[in-house]
């Protein structure tokens, strides 16, 4: 039969290996907590680095908003939403604010009141010096967007001007359009909203800074790296791309386009854009865009 002092010992030893396993315990709870803290770090500047690789110093455009966006629901982080949560008005209004640098070519602002969402989508045909490229836009879902895509159309702003921009990254594969001055700092001169997928989030939301895929043969509004100030300048993706939901999806690429894209895109970039990629080596310019 143990004494008192063997049991006191066995007690004793007993507490000090709860103390291990407690200590050891806190010391895996804090070995965890350490690396998702450095995990979300570099999901952030991951985030941040696609951010950047994406924007333009088009037209230093100010911040503005829709007047018309239907109400903005959660979505799961990494997802581009399918769709809009509720449909738009039958009639929208849209905010073009004038910037503080001038226009790349001299243009008049789009109307702004009674912009019709019940078109669904309008063709355009985008002819450029290696081929047609067929687009489809959305106007359901982004019709400030394309109200003015539509109008620098029409006023052929878009007319003689080069694609000057290819990445053929891992994560990112662009050919990005919409500056007459070539060099990726020209603009008409004002600023927009984001609409879709943008506007389906809250503005506090963190998923806003998580990647989603742009599905090859999006359309999407580059931007001078702020909130909301889309211009002129705009991205066609030939391969599924990883982007935070910041960029205005509009349209879609036909795959005749896309062929054109894909052309390009295999001869490659000069690598002279320190955000990433650089003048295609197969150049390529826009000679006129107009509505089928």
């Amino acid at each position: 039969m143990p004494s008192n002092e063997q049991r006191r010992e066995a007690a004793k030893r007993k507490l000090e290996r709860q103390l291990e396993r407690r200590a050891d315990r806190a010391r895996k709870r804090k070995q965890l907590t350490i690396a998702g803290s450095v995990l979300g770090v570099v999901l952030v500047v991951a985030a941040g680095a696609v951010v950047f690789a994406l924007t333009s110093s088009d037209d230093d455009a100010t911040e503005a908003s829709a007047a018309e966006s239907v109400s903005a629901s959660p979505q799961s982080p990494g997802v581009m939403p399918a769709g809009r949560s509720e449909p738009l008005p039958e009639k929208v209004s849209c905010t073009y604010t004038p910037s503080t640098q001038p226009p790349a070519k001299q243009v008049n602002p789009p109307r702004t009141d009674d912009i019709d969402t019940t078109l669904q989508e309008v063709s355009v045909s985008m002819q450029t010096t290696q081929g047609n490229i067929g687009l489809i836009l959305d106007n359901a879902d982004s019709p400030c967007t394309v109200n003015n895509f539509l109008s620098l159309a029409s006023q052929n702003y878009f007319d003689n001007t080069p694609c000057h921009r290819l990445v053929t990254s891992e994560g990112l594969k662009v050919l990005q359009c919409g500056d007459p001055t070539g060099a990726g700092t020209g603009g008409p001169g004002y600023g927009f909203a984001n609409e879709f997928p943008t506007d389906q989030y809250e503005a506090s939301d963190p998923s806003l800074q998580v990647p989603v895929t742009y599905p090859r043969g999006t359309i999407a509004m580059a931007n001078s790296g702020q909130p909301d100030s889309n211009g002129s300048q705009f991205f066609l993706v030939y391969a599924d791309s990883q982007l935070p939901p910041q960029y205005t999806a509009f349209g879609k690429v036909d795959e005749t386009g896309l062929a054109t894209i894909e052309k390009v895109a295999a001869a490659g970039d000069d690598g002279s854009m320190q955000a990433g990629g650089g003048k295609p080596n197969l150049p390529i310019d826009i000679t006129s865009v107009r509505m089928d």
